[in-house]
């Protein structure tokens, strides 16, 4: 495994880290249930790789998510360095209408009583007194970034939290917040198949903040061709995806037709292929990968073995081409 640090902090993360998206289940990932014993075991497989950055979220699961992990973390905490977000909660307490999900609304709320009743609550439920990263999980221009970062600088200075983060946002974003306390880093969707926040790179180089990147993978639709022949319930997330339609499900297995051969020569699997095209794209890259087996976190942690040449990188990029113009 190899670390890194936290933006300007002392906090130091695996380059890896622990998507627990998939832990809160319900219908968004229904595939699998989701119990204590299971992310206990997951999380024991985790340290023993190397893997000490978790990310959660409330939302993920309605609280399911977090309070799994918090059970399953109370004889593990000070192994690990743990993220979760504020900003998106069910309170029915006003803010921003965000979606429908497993019988509730949720709602993007940034003043300051709703960023402190999200920590506080994330707190309960993660078992814990600090968090060691906070992510504001989607931004809004309808209440001043002043505000907000205000509450977070309060709950930093009451060791309720660590670090800050914001994350679904723009470079202009990052240079507001940073305009009233520091960010340590943005979490922002990127992948071989999306790669629109490559913008970001040089601001968050400006301010020597992380950029860790989430759905690498594409929520499995990278990981390798077997997933296109499944088969999702109406409401998971992988059902909506375009590469299960046409013609992105074509153009998506002729791109892994063309990449088997690297793969071979590097005696790997495709979703290592295509991290290792992701690590390469920026130096201060965090790879979040979202882990609910030991086998997927063993494959991703065997990325580091991997070194592409220049040449492969760009053939990577050009059958992605392909596709994306599909």
């Amino acid at each position: 495994m190899k670390y890194q640090k936290l933006g300007n902090t002392d906090i130091e993360v695996s380059q890896v880290s622990f998507g627990a998206w998939g832990l809160g289940a319900g219908n968004v990932w229904s595939d699998m249930a989701v119990d204590v014993q299971m992310v206990e075991k997951l999380l024991d497989d985790a340290y023993e790789l190397g893997i000490n950055y978790i990310d959660t979220a409330p939302v993920y699961g309605i609280g399911h998510s977090e309070t799994v992990l918090g059970q399953a973390l109370k004889s593990r905490r000070d192994r690990f360095i743990l993220q979760t977000k504020c900003s998106l909660n069910w309170r029915d307490e006003g803010g921003e209408f965000e979606y429908v999900r497993d019988g509730y609304t949720v709602n993007r709320d940034h003043r300051a009583t709703a960023i402190r009743k999200d920590v506080e609550g994330s707190l309960e439920r993660l078992c814990t007194d600090h968090i060691d990263a906070l992510v504001v999980h989607r931004i809004s221009r309808n209440v001043p970034v002043q505000e907000t970062m205000a509450e977070l600088n309060r709950l930093q200075e009451e060791g309720k939290i660590r670090a800050i983060l914001i994350s679904n946002s723009g470079p202009a974003d990052l240079d507001e917040y940073e305009q009233y306390g520091y960010v340590a880093g943005v979490q922002e969707k990127f992948s071989l198949l999306d790669d629109a926040n490559r913008a970001y790179f040089d601001t968050c180089s400006k301010y020597n903040a992380l950029f860790q990147v989430y759905s690498s993978l594409e929520e499995g639709f990278l990981a390798g061709p077997g997933i296109l022949d499944k088969q999702f319930g109406p409401d998971d997330v992988r059902s909506k995806s375009k590469y299960m339609q046409e013609p992105g499900r074509t153009a998506l297995k002729k791109m892994y037709a063309d990449l088997e051969e690297m793969c071979r020569a590097h005696d790997c699997s495709y979703a290592n292929l295509v991290q290792a095209w992701t690590l390469r794209q920026y130096d201060a890259l965090n790879l979040l990968t979202g882990f609910r087996r030991r086998q997927t976190m063993e494959d991703t942690c065997k990325v580091f073995d991997i070194s592409l040449s220049d040449a492969e990188v760009s053939r990577i990029g050009e059958l992605a081409a392909a596709v994306k113009n599909n």
